[in-house]
């Protein structure tokens, strides 16, 4: 079966009704966290967003749940009109364990499923040191990327990560999440990495994830 990870990035006033469409469909593990926008007046002239504090709302679900979940969110919150928000679905590969699988899937017993493993877009993750965000963003937006979303965080692996970059993870930290065409994916990741990756004052770590549904980001997806 396919599981995926649905995130859902919306403005932080409407978090507890999107939580509440994900509770809808009895998915049974949703969490909430808090984000802002790399760039509010970029975003809100390119997707008309009203606030550039977020909220991200993830939950796991199967292929049905999720396209039902895109399909009620875009119902009842518009996501799909730009400026509404983003939803974005991850293929999960394996999960840890016959009781967690029980869990995520509400004890429901699926046929296996051929999963397609080409992606059309994909989820940049960039892991950097606080305060060199608008550096980051501005190498990503020269080579190509339309902006993103920050989580702040703090890292814990310190001693390995300065021995092997020359920098901390033991500091805070933040974490911005840019969706991109696949065929641009690398153009990006190559430019974060160049100007401002481990061996820079930013320390930025980049990797990507696959995108396996979307909505409400039409400047990266195909009109359907």
């Amino acid at each position: 079966m396919q599981l995926n990870f649905i995130l859902t990035i919306i403005d932080r006033a409407k978090a507890e009704f999107v939580t509440s469409i994900y509770e809808e469909l009895e998915i049974p593990l949703v969490l909430a966290m808090l984000g802002r926008d790399t760039n509010a007046e970029e975003q809100l002239d390119k997707y008309g967003f009203q606030s550039e504090e977020k909220a991200i709302v993830a939950a796991v679900a199967d292929s049905e749940k999720t396209n039902q979940l895109i399909k009620n969110v875009k119902r009842k919150l518009f996501i799909d009109v730009p400026g509404y928000g983003m939803m974005l679905g991850i293929p999960i590969k394996s999960v840890g364990g016959g009781r967690t699988l029980a869990y995520l899937t509400n004890d429901t017993v699926h046929d296996n499923e051929k999963v397609e493993m080409k992606f059309e877009y994909e989820l940049i993750l960039v892991i950097l040191n606080q305060s060199y965000m608008d550096d980051v963003m501005q190498v990503a937006r020269s080579a190509g990327a339309t902006g993103g979303t920050v989580i702040h965080a703090k890292g814990t692996s310190g001693h390995y990560a300065q021995k092997f970059f020359g920098v901390s993870l033991a500091n805070e930290k933040e974490v911005i999440m840019i969706v991109s065409k696949s065929s641009e994916k690398a153009k990006i990741m190559k430019a974060i990495a160049e100007h401002t990756g481990p061996e820079t004052p930013a320390g930025a770590i980049t990797f990507s994830l696959p995108v396996s549904a979307a909505a409400g980001i039409r400047d990266a997806l195909p009109e359907e």
